[in-house]
């Protein structure tokens, strides 16, 4: 919900401005939960400790730049198969999504099935869809494709709601416009109603990015080198399952973090609210 002016925002809508004795509730709610995580976590480091997982044999390889050129290059794998999915899902989200909201009843059924089928089946089971049954039909893929479209599949159901939701949030009144002076609905809905649809859902769609990129994560089943594939290979090589599995859950916080403020920030640049 956009800031600008004197607008109100939703949380405005539905609840006060907390008062001097909330805030102080809140201040000391914030207070316990910090000493509670900060236990919390000094128990698991004491843990670690206690079982030799903070040895400096298990962290010192970190220092070398042949392990980080090798986390690189599966880094680089997994941005070839997150920005291929999320450019196949874009085109086959709006797609399912047209077919979902056409006129013609047959095809707005099959859409509305194909989405929500996509939609509900994990992109692991697709995964090894692609891997397993695929291949018994004389159909061969690098295992780059055999990752990188169950993602597209399974992102795409989720993006044609987004892009529907988009459609629905443009005023009925500019349809009702466009077609009293002579527009087909087809030009309406290309020149009226989808540049709209697509300001709206923007921000969303970059957030959507996050769910491609932990869905990249699986690649092991198809042995595709990407980040997470790479790591299980120093966690072998090094025998240092803690360190690695650390080091590499910050960098996918940090990505994920980064794109969700990419979209947040486009949401404020645009003045649209992100539809999830």
């Amino acid at each position: 919900m956009s800031s600008h002016g004197n607008a109100t925002s939703m949380r405005d809508a539905l609840y006060e401005a907390p008062g001097p004795k909330t805030k102080r509730k809140i201040m000391v709610g914030t207070a316990v939960s910090a000493v509670v995580v900060a236990c919390i976590l000094l128990a698991i480091l004491g843990r670690f400790y206690a079982t030799g997982q903070l040895d400096p044999r298990y962290w010192t390889f970190f220092l070398e730049w042949s392990t980080w050129r090798f986390l690189l290059q599966g880094f680089a794998g997994t941005v070839r198969v997150a920005l291929t999915a999320g450019a196949i899902s874009l085109v086959l989200g709006m797609l399912l999504m047209l077919g979902r909201v056409s006129k013609i009843k047959p095809l707005s059924a099959a859409c509305r099935v194909v989405i929500d089928f996509f939609r509900g089946v994990p992109s692991l089971l697709l995964i090894y869809f692609f891997f397993l049954v695929v291949p018994q039909y004389g159909i061969k893929m690098s295992s780059f494709w055999m990752l990188t479209l169950p993602v597209a599949l399974a992102a795409s159901g989720v993006l044609a709601e987004v892009f529907r939701a988009g459609v629905n949030a443009v005023p009925k009144g500019q349809v009702e416009a466009a077609m009293s002076i002579g527009l087909s609905p087809a030009k309406t809905m290309r020149k009226i109603v989808l540049p709209q649809a697509v300001r709206y859902v923007i921000p969303s769609l970059i957030s959507q990015l996050v769910v491609v990129v932990k869905d990249t994560t699986v690649a092991y089943v198809v042995s595709y080198p990407d980040l997470m594939q790479n790591a299980r290979v120093l966690i072998t090589s090094y025998d240092a399952l803690v360190s690695v599995y650390f080091t590499i859950a910050l960098i996918y916080i940090l990505i994920n973090y980064a794109i969700n403020k990419a979209s947040v920030a486009v949401a404020n640049r645009t003045g649209v609210k992100i539809i999830r």
